[in-house]
C-alpha cells in the first residue's frame, strides 16, 4: 500500500462517450500514476456515483499493451507487423504522403476521421482546424446522435429539456430506450432517489430485459423499431379517456385536434400486433402517465438506432405534451442538453478558415466511401489518405465487409493516432501513440446534464505518447499550414480563450469552482413561454426536411416520413430467409471499443455471445453455449448462444462491441449492420438488422 502522504486527490472529468460526463476525483500516487477513481459527491448530477468501468480506470492507463512509440508498418496491412521509428520520421512520412495525395487528387482526397474516444473539446475537435486549413474533406458526424437529435428537435425546436435532476422530484420516471444501469448510471441515481423519497414508480421501455428493466416497477418489453406504435397507443388512451391536458395542448402545441383524429384508430390492440406488448399493459402504462402529472420521460439513444428512429423519438417526446407533464417540476422530458452551451469554437476548430464548398463525407458510410461508391464520395475524388483519431472504424463502423475492403486498398495511406493497437491501428501505415485523459488538459461539456468541466493533466504519459493537440500542431507545421493562432496556443490557452469567447468565464474560475452548472431556469427548460419555434408551439406535426438540424443535406426516404406520430414501417423486417431481428446493444463492461483492452472488462463479458429465446433456440436445435453463425446479405459472424427468455420471440441480442479478433473467424458484429442513411439527416441503424441463425460445429 502506498504511503497516504504520497496519495493526492485531484478533480477531473470523465472523457468518455456517455451522457453523464461525470465529475471525478482521481487519486495520484507518488505524483506519477493514478490510483482509485471516484465520482465527485459535491457535483449535483454525478452525486458520488460512477460506472465500474471508469472506477477501475487505473487498469486502462497502466495497461502493459499501451502504445508508447511511433510505429511504421513493415508487413501486409492487418498483419500487425510494425517497427518503431522516431516521432520526427513518423510525422515527416505522414506529411509527405498527405502532400503527395493532394498533388495527385486535390486536397479533398485527404479525410480526417475522428469521433468520441475522447469527448474533450480541444483533443477531439482540434483536428478540424487542420482540415479547414488544408481544405481537406469534411467529416459529417452521423454514427450516434443524428436520428435521436433530429427526432427530438422536430418537436421542441431545440436540443434541450427539463433539468435531469428533476427525475428525483418525479412520481413516475419513464426510462425509454436506454439501458441506464450499464451506460449512464447517474440516471438510475436520480430515478431511484424518487422511488425511495416519493414512492415514485419507474417504467422502462426496451427490446430486451436489461439490468435497467430488472429494476422497473413497470417493465415494457417491445419488439425493435416499434416504439412509435407504443407512443401512439399511449396517446390514443390519453385522448380517449379524458386524460389529455387539452388546455396545455391548446396553448403549447401546433395541431392537437389533428393529432387526436390521427390517433383515433391507433388503439392498444393495434399497437399490440406491432410491438408484441399486450394491450392490457399498454392501457395500464397510459393510465399511469395520465394520472401522474409529475411524469418524467428520460429518452435514450438506443431506440433511435433504427431506420425509423427519428420518428420514434418524436413520437415518444409527444407524450408529455399530450399529458401536460411539461407544466410541472418533476415532469416533462429530457434527451440531451447539448444545445444549451453556446460554444464559440473558432479557435479550437479554425472555423474562420472553413470553406463551405468543401465536400462533407458521412462518417457512417466509411465503407462505401473507401470502396469507391460515387454517391458516398459526393461526386468528388477518391479518399486516398486518412488521419484517424479517437475512433476505431474497423470495429464500430457499419457494413464491415466494405470497411475491410476499403482499408485493404494498396493506394490508401492511413495514419492512426491511438492508445492501444486497435483493429483500425493494425490496418495503418503509421501508428502514433496517444495520451489518455489524465495525461493532458481538456474541456468538457455534459450532454446528459448541465455541467462544464475541466480535466487537467495529472500524470505524465508513458513512453513517447503525445496528445492530439500536439500532433495536429506538429503536422500543421510540416504542411506549412500553422498560421492560425490555434496551432500556436497551448491546451490551457485554448480552453481559457474558448471559455471567454463563449461567455463562460475563465479557466482560472473554472478550476477554482471545479465545474460550472449552466442549467437554464425552469421556465426556459420547460418551455413555459413557448417551444423553440417562431410561434412557440411544439410540433406535433413536424416538417421533417426543415427541422433545424446542422446537416449538409437530408438523407434516406425523407419524403415518406409520416406527418403525425406513427409506426413508420421502414425497418429491416424478418423474412423467410432472415427470420430474426438483431439488436447490437452495448455490453455493460465495454463502452464501444474503449474498454475491450482491459482484462477485468473482458473477463466479465466472457466471450462474444448471442442472446436467444429458449423456444427459438429449441426450434433451431441450439443449446446453451453452442456456436452459431449469424448472417445476412452483408456477411456472417460466429457467436456463442446464450439462452435468454427476456426477449420477444424472433428477436436476438448481441451485446458488443468486441474486437474483431475476439470472434471466431475474425469478423465483428458490425459486419451485419447496414450503412444506408437513416432519414432525415443520416445515421446508422445499428439495432435494425434481420438475420438468420444456424448452429455450426465446434
Amino acid at each position: 500500500m502506498p504511503d497516504a502522504s504520497a496519495v493526492r486527490t485531484h478533480a477531473s472529468a470523465c472523457p468518455h462517450d456517455c451522457p453523464s460526463t461525470c465529475a471525478l476525483e482521481v487519486e495520484v500516487v507518488d505524483g506519477a500514476r493514478i490510483g482509485r477513481v471516484r465520482g465527485a459527491a459535491d457535483n449535483s448530477y454525478t452525486a458520488g456515483v460512477i460506472c465500474a468501468k471508469v472506477a477501475r480506470y487505473a487498469e486502462r492507463v497502466n495497461n502493459p499493451d499501451r502504445l508508447t512509440r511511433p510505429l511504421r508498418r513493415t508487413g501486409p496491412k492487418g498483419s500487425g507487423q510494425f517497427e518503431p521509428i522516431s516521432w520526427d520520421d513518423a510525422l515527416d512520412i505522414v506529411a509527405e504522403r498527405f502532400l503527395e495525395a493532394e498533388r495527385r487528387h486535390g486536397p479533398e482526397t485527404v479525410w480526417p476521421y475522428y469521433y468520441a474516444g475522447t469527448m474533450g473539446l480541444v483533443q477531439r475537435d482540434g483536428i478540424n482546424r487542420l482540415r479547414h486549413a488544408r481544405r481537406w474533406s469534411g467529416f459529417f458526424s452521423t454514427i450516434c446522435t443524428n436520428p435521436a437529435w433530429s427526432g427530438w428537435i422536430a418537436g421542441t425546436g431545440k436540443l434541450a429539456g427539463a433539468d435531469p435532476r428533476e427525475m428525483a422530484k418525479s412520481d413516475l420516471v419513464v426510462i425509454w430506450g436506454t439501458n441506464a444501469v450499464s451506460t449512464q448510471v447517474n440516471v438510475m441515481t436520480h430515478a431511484v432517489r424518487a422511488r425511495k423519497e416519493r414512492g415514485a414508480k419507474i417504467a422502462v421501455v426496451d427490446v430486451y430485459r436489461t439490468p435497467t428493466m430488472d429494476q422497473a416497477d413497470i417493465p415494457l418489453l417491445i419488439r425493435p423499431g416499434t416504439d412509435g406504435a407504443l407512443a401512439c397507443a399511449v396517446m390514443h388512451v390519453l385522448f380517449r379517456d379524458g386524460l389529455a391536458d387539452r388546455a396545455y395542448l391548446a396553448a403549447q402545441a401546433d395541431d392537437p385536434a389533428g393529432l387526436e383524429a390521427h390517433l383515433a384508430d391507433r388503439t392498444p390492440a393495434w399497437a399490440e400486433a406491432i410491438t408484441g406488448l399486450p394491450a392490457a399493459e399498454i392501457e395500464a402504462f397510459a393510465r399511469a402517465i395520465g394520472q401522474t402529472k409529475r411524469s418524467f420521460f428520460r429518452l435514450g439513444y438506443g431506440f433511435t438506432r433504427s431506420r425509423n428512429g427519428a420518428v420514434n423519438m418524436h413520437a415518444a417526446s409527444c407524450i408529455p405534451v399530450v399529458s401536460g407533464a411539461w407544466a410541472v417540476e418533476g415532469g416533462g422530458a429530457f434527451h440531451s442538453n447539448s444545445g444549451i452551451y453556446g460554444w464559440n469554437k473558432t479557435l479550437i476548430e479554425g472555423l474562420d478558415l472553413r470553406d463551405p464548398a468543401v465536400r462533407m463525407l458521412d462518417q457512417s458510410r466509411i465503407g462505401p466511401i473507401l470502396d469507391g461508391d460515387a454517391d458516398a464520395l459526393a461526386g468528388g475524388p477518391p479518399v486516398t489518405a486518412l488521419l484517424i483519431q479517437n475512433t476505431n472504424p474497423m470495429a464500430v463502423a457499419p457494413d464491415q465487409t466494405r470497411v475491410r475492403r476499403g482499408f485493404a486498398r494498396d493506394d490508401l495511406f492511413v495514419c492512426v493516432h491511438e492508445q492501444v493497437m486497435t483493429d483500425t491501428a493494425r490496418m495503418a501505415d503509421i501508428v502514433l501513440p496517444a495520451t489518455m485523459f489524465v495525461e493532458h488538459d481538456d474541456l468538457y461539456q455534459a450532454g446528459g446534464n448541465q455541467h462544464i468541466l475541466f480535466g487537467p493533466k495529472l500524470v505524465d504519459p508513458p513512453g513517447e505518447c503525445r496528445p492530439n493537440h500536439a500532433v495536429i500542431g506538429d503536422l500543421a507545421r510540416r504542411l506549412g499550414s500553422d498560421q492560425h493562432p490555434g496551432f500556436r496556443m497551448t491546451e490551457r490557452e485554448l480552453i481559457d480563450a474558448t471559455l471567454r469567447a463563449s461567455k463562460h468565464g475563465t479557466l482560472e474560475e473554472l478550476e477554482a469552482a471545479r465545474f460550472l452548472d449552466v442549467q437554464p431556469d425552469f421556465d426556459t427548460a420547460h418551455y413555459v413561454k413557448g417551444f423553440h419555434w417562431p410561434d412557440g408551439k411544439f410540433r406535433l406535426k413536424p416538417d421533417w426536411p426543415r427541422v433545424p438540424y446542422s446537416a449538409p443535406s437530408t438523407f434516406g426516404p425523407v419524403e415518406t416520413m409520416p406527418g403525425f406520430p406513427d409506426h413508420w414501417a421502414v425497418t429491416e423486417e424478418a423474412d423467410a430467409e432472415h427470420p430474426f431481428r438483431l439488436v447490437t446493444a452495448p455490453a455493460r463492461n465495454f463502452l464501444n471499443t474503449s474498454f475491450t483492452d482491459t482484462p477485468t472488462g473482458t473477463a466479465r463479458e466472457s466471450r462474444p455471445s448471442l442472446l436467444i429465446h429458449p423456444d427459438d433456440a429449441a426450434a433451431l436445435g441450439v443449446a446453451e453455449g453452442d456456436r452459431v453463425e449469424v448472417a445476412n446479405r452483408r456477411g456472417s459472424v460466429l457467436l456463442h448462444a446464450r439462452l435468454f427468455d427476456g426477449v420477444r420471440r424472433g428477436v436476438v441480442i448481441a451485446e458488443s462491441i468486441w474486437p474483431n479478433r475476439a470472434h471466431d473467424g475474425g469478423r465483428g458484429i458490425n459486419t451485419l449492420t447496414g450503412a444506408d442513411a437513416v432519414a432525415p439527416f443520416g445515421g446508422a441503424a445499428f439495432h435494425d438488422n434481420h438475420v438468420r441463425v444456424v448452429r455450426v460445429g465446434d
